[in-house]
């Protein structure tokens, strides 16, 4: 059995979709359903049970752990907003929890997969796996790279798998429950359809309006690399997970205003809240993960985009 914490999420739920594709359905899903919207990310997905969240941390910390046939967990769990300031709140979600995850993990020798973020590098300009350019500028933030910095502690002797994947910009299907937090991509077409015209931010950090740049990553290769760490048991460590390559805002925008046939592109003013605490700039130096041997290449945003758009059309999402 393999479990996915935050299974019903964006990224989660894509994984147990994946791994439906590869014939596996044994598959427990961890997640906190308050927000009872995210089961439509299951609706089409084969699960073997459903805990909550609460439930399953009880189980581990009164000593009752995993379930026998355990064989591995992708812990993809936390809470992802860049704007939640709530600090107790954040690191209860992201670091403690993932704390006891990787101590029953180690304790059982069960191959522990879990997500990490480019936030931990906060506004710098060099995206490597390395201490002296990680520098994160929020809360969330600080939580991956404390757990990343938690995790490398125990990296040297651990005797199962560790593999921390530090996603860039992620974007595609089921992510409609993100709200605010949702991709650009899925905002652009959103926003597109209800008002012909797509909102980018105006320039900020020395970039011109929509000019700011991302590495944009489809859900299908984060999903990949995933799988391909879960098929390696001996591979570990913390890798980046982006294309290793930049698109502007803009670039997004255009893409989908290409596939609907029409529309425009309207900025607006920079957020005050947002300044000093925003990444203008993002690109996956993604050589430890083509060291370790995954060679597969990324989808382009061009593809990406397209892509999406017609999930978005067939599954209505963007209404």
């Amino acid at each position: 059995m393999i479990i996915v914490t935050g299974g019903a999420g964006f990224i989660g739920s894509n994984i147990v979709k994946g791994l439906n594709q590869r014939g596996r359905e044994d598959i427990l899903v961890v997640d906190n359903l308050t927000r009872g919207e995210k089961f439509n990310n299951l609706v089409d997905c084969e699960i073997l049970d459903y805990w909550d969240k609460h439930q399953f941390l009880q189980a581990l910390q009164t000593g009752k752990g995993f379930p026998r046939s355990t064989e591995s967990v992708i812990h993809q769990g936390a809470c992802s907003s860049t704007t939640e300031w709530n600090g107790r709140y954040m690191m209860e979600n992201n670091f403690q929890y993932s704390k006891s995850l990787l101590h029953n993990c180690l304790k059982h020798c069960i191959p522990f997969l879990y997500a990490s973020s480019a936030a931990v590098y906060g506004n710098g300009v060099k995206f490597n796996e390395r201490r002296e350019f990680e520098r994160p500028c929020n809360i969330y933030g600080y939580s991956k790279f404390l757990f990343d910095q938690y995790v490398r502690r125990y990296l040297p002797t651990a005797s199962s798998q560790i593999a921390g994947f530090r996603y860039f910009n992620v974007y595609g299907p089921r992510e409609t429950h993100k709200g605010a937090m949702a991709s650009v991509a899925y905002h652009a077409c959103h926003q597109l359809q209800k008002t012909g015209k797509i909102k980018l931010f105006e320039g900020c950090d020395g970039y011109l309006h929509g000019e700011q740049q991302r590495d944009f990553i489809y859900i299908d290769d984060v999903v990949a690399v995933n799988l391909w760490f879960l098929e390696r048991p001996h591979c570990s460590g913390i890798f980046n997970v982006g294309t290793g390559k930049t698109q502007t805002f803009n670039a997004i925008a255009k893409a989908v205003i290409t596939h609907h046939g029409s529309g425009e592109i309207e900025y607006i003013p920079f957020p005050d809240h947002l300044r000093g605490h925003y990444q203008s700039f993002t690109q996956a130096d993604i050589t430890a993960l083509r060291e370790k041997g995954y060679i597969k290449p990324f989808i382009s945003v061009k593809e990406g985009v397209t892509a999406y758009m017609h999930w978005l059309s067939k599954h209505k999402s963007a209404d």
